[in-house]
């Protein structure tokens, strides 16, 4: 399956959850439609056969260079080389591209030496960084401490401080991921800070508040925005059962009001990994959202997405569904056989967060409760429900918050006489 997202469709569906209006209406019959969405296609061969001839050209150019070099220039040539090489097998797996370099001494096997790689991420997709530092092996720990120490957060307060650091790289969707990752800021920033907070499970509850905090402010889809009081009720008790002074708090909340978390975008040129061992694919009927007809589509299942595709050829997906906080059930249908829907528990009307390209080219947001789908076979259907199954993830922050408020309060209770 060589299906492969363009930067552009991808930033359009970022533009799509974190700006408000993100749609260009064109009037343009079907016929002009039609015409046009060819236009773009032949359009996307051309300039995808243009970046492989320059591909191409480029590797002659090397070549030449490297014939009229010097016998150290020739190992200085092959060198970078195998560095772009590393690069790219890094961004398609982090460990795979790291024993690359390794193995070409090009890089040492120390937690200090890949922690340096990673910080200065030159070519690295913030992802891949992400997955590689969250990882628990103990190894990959180490290089995680290490990455973490090269930041220095001495006299920032805590919103500066996760700045620069959710910067560096992009959170990965795993809880355990993430827990281990805002342990090892927390305790780094306590470090560079020392009496700010009375311990390091003090700061890890506020910065989690503060990441939420942002996405309830400055993600549209979140109605309810919480004022700077209820910030500071939410944090009430954390610092070892005592309050945090008002006014750091207001600050924190002033910071992140007027300006939001900037999340690290990925060249368009590492996301080549996206549709790259999916954990299922195939073809499946899907119900409209308005209009109620069933559409043939080529489905993937990969990073908690749900992608669908008009056809296994297309370079952008028709729609993408993040799985985030949905749930599957079988259904019956009496039209179609083998049905199930994605839906969100609870739902009090409101639609599922997701995204479609429309035929001009527009990317809109999807205008589904639940989402129907038909497999061919029962034995599909059931594949299909236990793979979403095992994809769908529920937002871990809270979970991890709730927990970690609960350590501060039960250590409270036991220091009591």
């Amino acid at each position: 399956m060589g299906t492969i997202p363009t930067a552009s469709v991808l930033g359009s569906v970022m533009m799509l959850f974190f700006c408000s209006s993100c749609t260009v209406p064109v009037d343009l019959s079907p016929e002009e439609r039609s015409e046009l969405e060819d236009i773009r296609r032949r359009k996307g061969a051309l300039l995808q056969e243009i970046q492989r001839l320059r591909e191409e050209l480029r590797e002659a150019i090397l070549e030449v260079e490297g014939l009229e070099t010097s016998t150290e220039g020739s190992k200085t040539l092959q060198k970078s080389r195998h560095v772009a090489m590393g690069r790219k097998k890094f961004n398609m797996d982090p460990k795979k591209g790291i024993v690359f370099l390794v193995e070409n001494e090009l890089l040492r096997h120390t937690p200090e030496d890949i922690a340096q790689f990673l910080y200065k991420g030159e070519g690295l997709n913030k992802t891949a960084i992400g997955d590689y530092l969250g990882e628990r092996d103990d190894f990959n720990i180490k290089v995680l401490q290490a990455f973490v120490d090269l930041h220095e957060f001495t006299d920032l307060n805590l919103v500066q401080a996760l700045r620069q650091f959710l910067w560096s790289f992009r959170l990965p969707g795993e809880a355990q991921k993430i827990d281990r990752m805002m342990e090892a800021f927390a305790q780094r920033y306590c470090h560079c800070n020392p009496g700010v907070f009375q311990s390091t499970d003090t700061c890890y509850v506020l910065s989690f508040a503060i990441i939420m905090l942002n996405t309830s402010l400055h993600n549209p889809n979140v109605r309810d925005k919480p004022g700077v009081d209820r910030f500071i009720s939410m944090n009430r008790g954390i610092n070892e059962g005592g309050d945090l002074p008002e006014e750091l708090l207001r600050n924190l909340y002033e910071s992140i009001k007027n300006e939001p978390f900037k999340i690290p975008e990925d060249d368009g040129n590492d996301l080549t990994h996206t549709f790259f061992n999916p954990d299922r694919e195939g073809w499946l009927l899907k119900l409209g959202g308005r209009v109620k007809t069933w559409k043939r589509r080529w489905f993937i299942l990969t990073d908690n997405c749900l992608y669908y595709f008009e056809y296994t050829t297309d370079k952008e997906p028709r729609g993408i569904i993040p799985l985030e906080n949905l749930s599957i059930r079988e259904v019956e249908d009496p039209r179609k056989p083998n049905c199930f829907e994605l839906y969100i528990p609870n739902n009090r009307g409101q639609l599922i967060k997701a995204c479609k390209t429309e035929a001009d080219g527009r990317v809109v947001e999807g205008n589904h409760m639940v989402y129907r789908i038909s497999a061919p076979t029962p034995e599909e259907k059931d594949e299909w429900i236990h793979s979403i199954n095992s994809a769908v993830s529920v937002d871990p922050f809270y979970e991890m918050l709730a927990a970690r408020k609960k350590r501060i309060s039960l250590k409270k209770k036991e220091e009591q006489p």
